[in-house]
């Protein structure tokens, strides 16, 4: 967590506001393997991590709230009786879904203020915005003491973004955010929304991220699109969702489905076991299996469930060319953001710098290369 980024939003909402605040740092997320799994109710492997949203916040004497967006230098004015969605891709959606699903549960919340600012890396796929909503929630509930469990907050954060953003986003990124534990990665059923803590010492290896530092448009109705088909195909399988299927049950079905929803949901299927032996892969501190998982996801993400990008492929055979690199793949919703790599700590600098010339000769841009340390969740600062 960064004291700077702390201090900024504290003094910037001091001399706006002129009352101290109280100060919240919510994290983004990596995650480690399982990816489009959350929606069809499996298991993913996030951690929270030492980037993500500070926001200071306080009650308000006025009739009206204000919202300042302070890397963007965006302020908002709105009134809590009239709250609903901006337009597509505005900021202050995050805001104001958050209070509208806190009222939808008839709790009440009284005017405030807020300054938030973040250091996530935007669009490399490490969640500001379940960071940035999971501070909205987590502030009001202190701030007029509603009672709200950690496990409410986190489900009034992904309804705002249902609702008030349009993505029908799973439950992980949210959930990674909220209870994230220091040095430890989440695997976190979807299902039943409980996690059991791994702690990650990957010795003389580390996780490294490379970002594309390109979004492709393609994600939100691409990632709409796969929910649906995944959902249409458990539908047909007569289950709840595709967590509860085998490649068997997939098959007896093959001649009814098109084949490129069988294979999302080959993919599904198996991203889902993969997880699984991910953890057991951890517990026994066996790095070359978890590497091998994590290509395999990649490999899967690519050519079955078709929502990588050309940058992230280059980024990940750069990675498989690499005897230092034992696992690669592209990490969030796809068509951009960031590749999770795991890389002997004394090659990564190296690895680093050679992947992003590479790239920069292939794709005429610059990649951007963090190195991240697994944290605390959702917390107010003393």
């Amino acid at each position: 967590m960064s004291t700077i980024l702390i201090n900024d939003v504290k003094k910037t909402f001091i001399n706006t506001f002129k009352t101290e605040p109280i100060l919240i740092f919510s994290p983004g997320r990596i995650n480690i393997i399982g990816e489009h799994t959350d929606y069809n109710d499996g298991f993913v492997f996030p951690a929270a991590v030492d980037k993500g949203i500070a926001a200071a916040m306080q009650k308000s004497d006025a009739n009206i709230s204000t919202a300042y967006a302070l890397d963007k230098d965006s302020r908002i004015e709105f009134e809590l009786d009239k709250l609903k969605p901006s337009a597509e891709g505005s900021w202050e959606n995050y805001i104001f879904g958050v209070v509208a699903e806190i009222q939808n549960k008839n709790k009440a919340v009284g005017n405030f203020n807020i300054v938030f600012k973040g250091d996530i890396p935007g669009g490399a796929g490490m969640s500001s915005s379940a960071a940035l909503e999971n501070s909205v929630v987590f502030g009001l509930n202190e701030l007029f003491d509603l009672g709200l469990t950690k496990h409410e907050m986190i489900l009034i954060s992904q309804k705002a973004e249902h609702n008030y953003v349009g993505v029908k986003c799973g439950i992980m990124d949210q959930y990674a955010s909220m209870f994230g534990i220091k040095d430890n990665a989440l695997l976190l059923d979807c299902r039943t929304v409980e996690s059991k803590p791994y702690e990650i010492d990957f010795k003389d290896h580390q996780l490294m991220l490379i970002n594309t530092n390109v979004k492709h448009s393609l994600s939100d109705s691409a990632y709409n699109d796969r929910r649906s088909a995944c959902e249409s195909i458990a539908e047909l399988l007569g289950i709840k969702a595709l967590r509860d299927a085998t490649e068997t049950d997939l098959e007896t079905i093959k001649d009814k489905v098109l084949p490129e929803n069988y294979q999302k949901a080959l993919y599904v299927i198996q991203e889902n076991n993969r997880a699984i032996k991910a953890s057991k892969a951890i517990e026994t501190n066996d790095l070359e299996t978890l590497g091998a998982l994590i290509f395999q996801s990649h490999n899967g993400l690519q050519h079955q469930y078709k929502v990588s990008c050309d940058e992230l492929d280059f980024l990940v055979d750069q990675a498989k060319a690499n005897e230092h690199v034992l696992g690669a793949r592209m990490m969030g919703g796809g068509f951009g953001g960031c590749t999770i790599n795991l890389v002997s700590k004394s090659e990564a600098k190296a690895f680093g710098e050679a992947a992003s010339i590479a790239y920069k000769n292939e794709f005429d841009k610059a990649c951007s290369v963090y190195f991240i340390k697994l944290s605390e969740g959702t917390h107010l600062v003393k």
